[in-house]
C-alpha cells in the first residue's frame, strides 16, 4: 500500500523520484547548483530562481552555494562546536558531555548512567535516546548509529559545511524540561546578527507541532512545514532575554543562522547552530511569510 501511494506521488510530481535518488546518494555526481535546482522543484514544486532570490527558501539555497567560510565546518560539528561555544559565551551553557567515540563498539555502556543521549557529530537524525539502560536495544541502536556514520550528510541537501565533518559519536546527559517528558527546542532565527523570531517544536514524537513567536513572545500566525497550535500552553521562557542576547553574540558574523537552545529548570543550554533551516525546502503557510523572512536576509558577496 505504501509503495502504491509513493508511485502515485511520483506520477503526480516526477521530481519526487529525483528527491528519493538524492537522499540515497545515487546522484552525487550532479553539481551542487543543478542538484539544488532539481531538489527545490521536487520538494516545493517551484522553479528555483538562484540568480534573483527573494524568498527565505531561495536565499538559503544561494547561501549554500556562495557563502562558504571554512569555519562553518567546525560550527556544524556537534563536538567541535562545544569549544567555540565555551569561548564565545561560556562552558556553563553546554549540555554535560559523557563521552566521544569514533566507533559504536568503543562505548562502555556499563560506565554510562541509566539515561543518556547518543548523537552523531556530522549529521541530522543520528540520535538515540536512552531513558532506561536496562531496556536499551543495543543492536537497533548500533544499526541506526552505524548507518548514520557511513553516510556523508552533505549529499542529502548539499549543505556543504557537513562534507568534511569527521563522523563521530557523542554521548550527552539525558535531560527533560518542565513537561517531564520531552525537551522543547527554542530555535532563535537570526538575520544579519539580529534575533527576529523563535520557533518552538513540541510533541515531536507524537503529533509534531511547531509554533512561532516574535522576540516579545507574541504568537505569529504562520507555520513552517508543521502545523501550529495557538491554544498550546507554551510558556515564555524565564530567561528569554538571555537566550536572545546569547543568540546575538553567536550570530554576529553571519547573514543568517539559527541558534538552538533549551530551557531546563531556569537554566539555558546550547543545542546547535544551523545555517540552513530545513535545508531551505520547508513550506510556509501562508507563502507570504517565505517572502517576508527572505526580505530579512541581506546576502553577502559570493564565495565559492
Amino acid at each position: 500500500m505504501r509503495i502504491a501511494k509513493y508511485i502515485k506521488k511520483i506520477i503526480k510530481n516526477p521530481f519526487k523520484l529525483f528527491s528519493l535518488l538524492g537522499a540515497r546518494g545515487l546522484i552525487n555526481w550532479i553539481s551542487d547548483k543543478l542538484y539544488l535546482k532539481l531538489a527545490y522543484r521536487a520538494r516545493l514544486g517551484k522553479k528555483l530562481n538562484i540568480d534573483n532570490t527573494t524568498t527565505f527558501n531561495e536565499k538559503i539555497q544561494w547561501l549554500k552555494l556562495y557563502d562558504r567560510k571554512p569555519e562553518y565546518t567546525l560550527l556544524v560539528d556537534k563536538f567541535e562546536v562545544r569549544q567555540y561555544i565555551a569561548d564565545e559565551i561560556g562552558e556553563e551553557f553546554l549540555m554535560p558531555l559523557l563521552g566521544i567515540y569514533s566507533d559504536f563498539d568503543e562505548i562502555d555502556f556499563d560506565a554510562l548512567p541509566n539515561q543518556f543521549v547518543l548523537k552523531c557529530t556530522h549529521d541530522s537524525g543520528g540520535l538515540v535516546i536512552c531513558k532506561d539502560k536496562s531496556n536499551l536495544d543495543k543492536h537497533a541502536a548500533k544499526g541506526k548509529i552505524n548507518k548514520c556514520l557511513a553516510r556523508n550528510y552533505y549529499y542529502h541537501a548539499r549543505e556543504w559545511p557537513y562534507k568534511n565533518v569527521k563522523p563521530r559519536i557523542i554521548c550527552e546527559q539525558y535531560m527533560v524540561d518542565e513537561s517531564g517528558v520531552e525537551l522543547k527546542d527554542y530555535k532563535v532565527f537570526c538575520f544579519n546578527g539580529e534575533p527576529r523570531l523563535i520557533q518552538v517544536d513540541f510533541n515531536r514524537f507524537t503529533k509534531h507541532k511547531r509554533n512561532l513567536y516574535d522576540t516579545e513572545w507574541n504568537f505569529l500566525p504562520f507555520s513552517i512545514q508543521y502545523p501550529n497550535d495557538e491554544k498550546a500552553n507554551i510558556q515564555r521562557p524565564g530567561r528569554l532575554a538571555e537566550m536572545l542576547d546569547l543568540s546575538k553574540i553567536l550570530a554576529k558574523d553571519y547573514p543568517h543562522i539559527r541558534v538552538d537552545m533549551y530551557s531546563i529548570k531556569n537554566q539555558v543550554y546550547f543545542g546547535e547552530l544551523t545555517f540552513y533551516h530545513g535545508s531551505g525546502f520547508e513550506e510556509f503557510t501562508p507563502e507570504s511569510y517565505d517572502e517576508l523572512l527572505g526580505s530579512w536576509i541581506t546576502l553577502p558577496k559570493k564565495q565559492s
